[in-house]
């Protein structure tokens, strides 16, 4: 009994001293995964504060390399401690800002001559300037090349490429998601474009300062800032007290009306709420309060929920299963429409009552307000049709990924330009705040899967896609892909281990879900961020913490609620 107490107290000992050591490391982490931020709701913790060391006395072209290398989880005083590795001529031109490369695994120098080493990896993703995020759809060896001088006797690095290098943990450590909110066009719904930022104090600063600089690239075009153009942050950073964020903004701002002063104040209070101490925003311009009149009208949608209970179509009847009972709870005005025709698939919406629908005959408009539903779409191998707030129902053929054509109510045809590249097209579907679109392909180099914003004229008809990012997709052959919520997508492929599960953060890293026993044929995303799942057999999965439960539905089609 004694011994066993002696090795629970040695235990004690031994785990507060590794608290102690890992507390004062200054070697990057190599192990573990990259974090995925959070919904924005929920406040992550302070980024943990690490403390290099400086160089080495005496040590060699590789260890200096090493060390300086290690010393980019410091970001103190500009990353003083990185500088100290560099010569006094390079220090101050090197831009630690300028991108983070995260890598895959640990990497390897090499040496040319004594002036000239190199540092090999896999860069799992990189973040840019911007707070950008972008993953690595296929990590490939990056070489990064260095050169060295002798000051006092000391090796130290005379070129380094601008950047820095970190492992996943020490990423997930440092930087922090932050979600920048623009408009749709019409203002009612609030768009996400995640960005990465240090976790620092500075961090409310850095968010305001890129929400000014307006939205990623892809997006332009699909969305609207309040904020007129031209403004920026005055010389004064943004700073919080009592938990509000004082924001000072150039006269440029002065061009806002009442309502758009409103506007300003619900993007920048929305686009700061993953910042734990800030709780309202107040504006003002050149040191001067800004009068913003109260809102007026509905508040903007951020990440509008579904209907918590499934909608299938089962035994000639379109309805809301509730799950563990044999009861479907037939959708109004349009469940009946949308029975007789025989679906194969199905897309609805919550506020106006209609659907995109279609059949072995083509694609249906199904609508609350008419008596009858109206074929827009007769082409052959069509995929499953999405539907958006505007009122257009989205087609396409399986043959050619640009063949999406937007058809309003009366069947009018809106072709939609776009840059997709060929391949097969699997699905396509439009976000719920119809801002954006995502693609799922087959490509001659496997599954890939895109994200796009959609542009509409100023009679909000649709004309056209921005240039497509990629997302990490589910391995296999492509199945399926669905919006889980505003930032995530998930999607589904064949294996031959079984059915692949993937949900990707938009702007953000990947996590692969457990394998479902048994082929899955759809997915869809359920309520509060939830995966749906169809299997071969009919029955429905929803996702559990651990894996896959089965609701007790069983469904000829498995409809996407938007």
């Amino acid at each position: 009994m004694k011994g066993v107490r002696l090795r629970r107290m040695l235990a004690a000992v031994v785990a507060l001293l590794m608290v102690v050591v890992v507390t004062g490391c200054a070697a990057i982490p190599t192990g573990g995964g990259v974090r995925v931020g959070g919904k924005i709701q929920e406040q992550a913790p302070p980024g943990v504060d690490y403390r290099p060391n400086g160089p080495t006395e005496n040590a060699d072209q590789a260890t200096i390399l090493r060390e300086f290398i290690d010393a980019a989880t410091g970001d103190q005083d500009n990353y003083a401690i990185a500088r100290e590795f560099l010569s006094k001529r390079f220090a101050q031109r090197w831009n630690p800002r300028q991108s983070v490369m995260i890598r895959s695994g640990t990497g390897t120098i090499g040496r040319i001559d004594d002036s000239h080493y190199t540092y090999t990896m896999t860069a799992s993703a990189t973040v840019d300037a911007n707070g950008e995020y972008t993953p690595s759809v296929r990590p490939a060896f990056t070489t990064l090349s260095f050169q060295f001088v002798k000051e006092g006797g000391q090796w130290r690095i005379s070129y380094a490429p601008d950047g820095i290098v970190l492992s996943p943990v020490s990423f997930a450590s440092v930087f922090q998601a932050h979600p920048l909110y623009f408009y749709d066009p019409t203002h009612k719904y609030l768009v996400p474009d995640e960005r990465w930022f240090l976790a620092r104090s500075s961090t409310s600063t850095r968010i305001v300062s890129a929400l000014l600089d307006g939205p990623s690239p892809w997006l332009k075009g699909a969305v609207v800032s309040a904020f007129p153009e031209g403004t920026q942050l005055s010389l004064n950073a943004v700073t919080t007290a009592n938990g509000t964020a004082q924001v000072d903004l150039t006269s440029d701002a002065l061009k806002a009306t009442a309502t758009e002063k409103a506007w300003m104040r619900e993007q920048l209070a929305q686009s700061l709420s993953s910042v734990a101490s800030i709780s309202s925003v107040d504006i003002t311009v050149e040191g001067t309060s800004l009068a913003i009149p109260p809102a007026s009208g509905a508040a903007p949608l951020r990440d509008p929920d579904v209907d918590p209970r499934p909608v299938v179509a089962a035994r000639q009847t379109v309805g809301f299963a509730t799950p563990g009972t044999a009861q479907l709870a037939t959708v109004p005005n349009i469940g009946a429409k949308i029975a007789a025709l025989d679906p194969t698939a199905i897309e609805l919406t919550q506020n106006d009552g209609s659907a995109a629908v279609l059949t072995a005959a083509g694609a249906y408009f199904v609508r609350a307000s008419t008596s009858l539903p109206l074929r827009v779409d007769a082409r052959p191998n069509l995929i499953a049709p999405s539907i958006d707030e505007d009122g257009y129902l989205w087609s396409g053929e399986s043959t050619d990924p640009t063949s999406i054509i937007a058809f309003d109510a009366n069947g009018g045809q809106h072709p939609i330009a776009s840059s997709l590249p060929s391949g097969t097209l699997v699905a396509f579907a439009v976000s719920r705040d119809s801002s954006r679109a995502l693609a799922l392909l087959n490509t001659s180099n496997g599954a890939a899967l895109y994200v796009m914003g959609i542009v509409r004229n100023t009679a909000r008809q649709p004309t056209a896609l921005t240039t497509p990012i990629r997302v990490q997709v589910a391995s296999g052959t492509p199945l399926d892909a669905a919006w889980q919520s505003d930032l995530s997508i998930a999607s589904i492929g064949q294996t031959q281990a079984g059915v692949s599960v993937v949900s990707a953060t938009i702007g953000g890293d990947s996590s692969t879900l457990p394998k479902p026993a048994g082929t899955a044929t759809t997915v869809t995303g359920g309520s509060s961020d939830s995966i749906l799942l169809r299997m071969s057999d009919g029955s429905v999965l929803a996702q559990s913490g651990g894996g896959w439960d089965s609701t007790g539905i069983t469904a000829d089609v498995l409809a996407t609620q938007r």
